[in-house]
């Protein structure tokens, strides 16, 4: 073979001059018709000028040469689908798999006219399987084109078939996470889990991957776990107010109040707009005994979205903790509206669930001794129905035998004494 030769037929190829590669390969193969590799190079250059059926008779005559080459029988299968032969098309995939076990493009190419026939599941499985292989050659960028096609042709909740007309629009890197967090919203959590973990063995270095990740991962009440990959996320510079907000969730579940309210406030400075993160902050607030301070983030959170069910639930829950029932079952009523026009009927039916349990306390009832002092103890330590307990527990071991009525009038006094001591030494 005439190297020199065969490198200019290369050269001009590469650089767009399909006619002189094509007239370069023809005299190399006028020294040896017996060489395949021109067959297959000219064959390549009347593909890329368009030349369709040329190029699958040079395909042709490599293939009689060496019938074990996988790369033609690709290429070949490339002309054939753009002629629209996907009989032709499937079977020149399939040879060229048989003839080499790894090569994913193979695989993705019968992915293809799978879809196009209606195979749905036999396209995800050969896609699964190119993008299996593409990881394995260190070919992240192919990899993830494999895993959007899977997506943007995997059942969704109608059964129908997909229609095979034509390719559909390549889909972006946010849908993507969002159809996998949507699986997970529905419960398919393992299935979610398994694309995302595709996803970061395409890519190691994805921090929205990561945190992504880290959501299904709370799905699951895998919180240390999810707290890692939250790290994860803001090692690699994913560090805006979701993974905070997301950290602050998973910090709460395991009991690290003040770290989930420094998570929050972390959030709120990136981004002091989202409501979503004064529902987190107060969610830690009540959790630490502070139902106060998380009635008021909820009511931020109402100021930035008057639409966000979850800050009217949690307020509710919070109302429902300080006794005041007619508020909480405002609250739930909103949330109950907002969720049902939105559809929303797991968080619908858990309000609806705890109106039910608090509606029997809603009808007015005499008000004893006890329920006034009990309530105005609540009003002066902020509701922090740990701290009044305690301050009872301890004048109950100084005073045994006492009312209860007794204890709850001693312990505001003192408190009362304690916050104007003007009153103790007579000097208003």
């Amino acid at each position: 073979m005439d190297v020199s030769l065969f490198d200019q037929g290369l050269a001009q190829h590469q650089q767009g001059q399909y006619g002189e590669a094509i007239a370069t390969f023809t005299q190399l193969l006028s020294q040896d018709p017996m060489l395949a590799s021109a067959y297959l190079q000219r064959g390549l250059a009347h593909y890329d000028s368009g030349n369709l059926h040329a190029a699958i008779s040079d395909y042709n005559q490599a293939l009689e040469l060496d019938s074990k080459q996988a790369k033609v029988y690709y290429c070949r299968a490339l002309a054939r689908l753009a002629l629209q032969n996907l009989p032709g098309t499937l079977a020149d995939a399939q040879r060229a798999i048989d003839c080499d076990r790894t090569y994913g493009l193979a695989y993705q190419m019968r992915g293809i006219v799978r879809r196009k026939q209606g195979d749905i599941s036999g396209a995800i499985a050969d896609f699964k399987l190119a993008a299996g292989l593409f990881l394995d050659q260190k070919n992240p960028q192919a990899a993830r084109h494999c895993l959007a096609q899977i997506e943007q042709i995997r059942p969704q909740s109608s059964p129908a078939t997909p229609s095979v007309q034509g390719a559909a629009a390549p889909l972006k890197e946010q849908d993507y996470f969002n159809q996998i967090l949507d699986r997970a919203k529905t419960g398919q959590l393992q299935q979610a889990l398994a694309d995302i973990n595709w996803v970061l063995k395409a890519d190691p270095q994805d921090g929205k991957a990561y945190c992504c990740r880290g959501l299904i991962y709370c799905k699951q009440g895998h919180y240390q776990g999810a707290i890692a990959d939250f790290n994860q996320a803001l090692q690699l510079n994913f560090s805006g107010a979701l993974t905070y907000r997301s950290r602050s969730l998973a910090r709460l579940q395991l009991g690290d109040l003040q770290g989930a309210i420094a998570d929050c406030n972390q959030a709120l400075a990136l981004n002091p707009e989202e409501s979503e993160s004064y529902v987190a902050r107060g969610n830690a607030y009540r959790a630490l005994g502070h139902p106060l301070g998380a009635i008021e983030d909820y009511a931020e959170a109402l100021t930035k979205d008057g639409n966000n069910g979850q800050a009217f639930y949690q307020r509710g829950l919070t109302y429902v903790a300080l006794g005041e029932i007619p508020a909480a079952i405002t609250d739930y009523q909103r949330a109950i509206s907002l969720w049902c026009s939105e559809e929303d009927w797991s968080s619908y039916q858990q309000v609806l669930a705890s109106l039910k349990a608090i509606q029997p306390q809603a009808s007015p009832k005499p008000q004893t001794l006890y329920d006034k002092l009990r309530q105005q103890l609540l009003g002066l330590v902020g509701g922090n129905q740990d701290l009044a307990d305690g301050m009872v527990k301890r004048l109950k071991s100084n005073y045994p035998g006492r009312s209860e009525e007794w204890y709850l009038e001693t312990v505001l006094q003192d408190l009362e004494q304690n916050l104007d001591p003007g009153k103790e030494d007579g000097l208003l």
